[in-house]
């Protein structure tokens, strides 16, 4: 029977199947508030994918759902104390919420509360981009008792909104915000795109990536406010023109013809704060730099020359995490996948489901638990024009292998 499930001519079914699910949990589906914004239609047709899902392709069973959502995820964080928090960009909808907190009891709240959470892009005019959430890109728990909320502010990825790139930290006691660092035309240009952050273990600066044109670094020192660019331009913040995005065993393309092209991207911090790593979406290369360089760069922008760090070759990724033993996590778009980068080098596949198409982003729980989002993008209507091919978007977590013992090296080695 197992054999069967898994044979073309069951797969070759699977749109049937679904059809026929869907009519039986019409009269059984129980609809979270998380779907509330779907048509019945489309909730018994998710429903019903993600009910035969499992029988389509690979799945692993180290990889456990956490909550599917009605509107295209991408950011995830898990708080020193276990509280989930999730983020949805405005890329191909007018999102209700743009950042929510995940409740026990199966259910998402706006967060840190409806008015933050109350921009559309329908009444842009009306509402003030500087204290509310444009286009939430990311969010990052400090594992010090703050949010972290990145908002690039381009629907679309168009150009941003008028004084609307920012950084938020929202204090999680009190639920309230706490600061936001305004990121000025001069480092968050018109066609900027900032995208993750990382915040040292001292709480004295950030670090973020901007995916935009020109890809670069961008520092913002947080005691100050001041912000400034690293590295903006550098071949090592760009895509690589030779390297193309493989998905579904096939060049992922807009409809005209176009190849996906990111800039820098993916982004993690080492454990003791020392060396910050990134790359490019579209590229191979993984490099890191010594965040003190970083620092010095506000006031000394050639501090960054001869500093960069070529760490791996790897493969086209959006997400990166590193672990508190060094090891770096990888997102595998291609393969459904989560990969680990040793410290000595090996780079091993941890995890490879079908369920996990474009894995995007990672966070570590207080238990080790490794939550990580699949945001689907090569289903997106940016490469469907007659809408999402699958719009399955998940909360998943796994609990990652222990650390190897041998060929341990320190973040800091040369």
């Amino acid at each position: 029977m197992v054999h069967f499930l898994r044979s073309p001519a069951f797969r070759s079914q699977i749109p049937l199947l679904a059809g026929i699910a869907a009519y039986a949990l019409a009269g059984t589906l129980s609809v979270s508030t998380a779907f509330a914004q779907m048509s019945t239609i489309e909730k018994m047709k998710s429903g019903a994918e993600h009910l035969v899902a499992p029988f389509g392709g690979k799945t692993d069973d180290k990889l456990t759902e956490i909550m599917p959502f009605s509107h295209q995820v991408t950011g995830v964080t898990v708080t020193e104390t276990g509280r989930i928090f999730v983020s949805f960009p405005r890329w191909t909808e007018d999102a209700p919420i743009s950042v929510a907190e995940v409740l026990k009891d199966g259910l998402i709240k706006a967060y840190p509360d409806d008015e933050w959470n109350s921009w559309r892009n329908a009444r842009m005019g009306e509402v003030s981009p500087g204290d509310h959430f444009v286009c939430v890109q990311s969010v990052v728990a400090d594992g010090q008792g703050s949010l972290w909320v990145v908002d690039p502010a381009a629907p679309n990825l168009d150009k941003t909104v008028k004084d609307g790139p920012k950084l938020v930290r929202i204090d999680l006691k009190s639920d309230k915000v706490t600061k936001t660092f305004a990121i000025g035309p001069d480092v968050a240009g018109p066609a900027s795109y900032l995208n993750d952050v990382r915040i040292a273990p001292d709480g004295r600066f950030a670090y973020l990536t901007d995916s935009g044109s020109p890809g670069g670094l961008v520092i913002v020192d947080l005691s100050s406010g001041k912000a400034w660019r690293a590295l903006s331009g550098d071949a090592s913040t760009q895509a690589e023109k030779d390297v193309v995005v493989i998905t579904d065993g096939q060049p992922l393309k807009r409809p005209d013809g176009r190849p996906l092209q990111v800039n820098a991207d993916s982004l993690a911090l080492s454990a003791d704060g020392h060396f910050l790593y990134w790359k490019p979406l579209t590229g191979k290369t993984l490099y890191r730099i010594a965040t003190d360089v970083l620092q010095q760069a506000g006031t000394n922008p050639d501090a960054v020359k001869g500093k960069i760090e070529k760490v791996a070759e790897v493969e086209p990724t959006d997400g990166l995490w590193v672990d508190k033993s060094n090891r770096i996590y990888l997102s595998a778009i291609d393969e459904n996948a989560v990969k680990v980068l040793e410290p000595g080098g090996e780079i091993k596949t941890l995890i490879k489901d079908s369920r996990l198409r474009w894995p995007d982003t990672f966070s570590q729980g207080p238990d080790g638990a490794i939550y990580v989002t699949a945001s689907h993008i090569q289903d997106s209507p940016w490469f469907h024009p007659s809408g999402w091919s699958d719009s399955n978007f998940t909360l998943f977590k796994f609990m990652p292998e222990p650390a190897q013992e041998q060929g341990r090296s320190s973040s800091t080695d040369k």
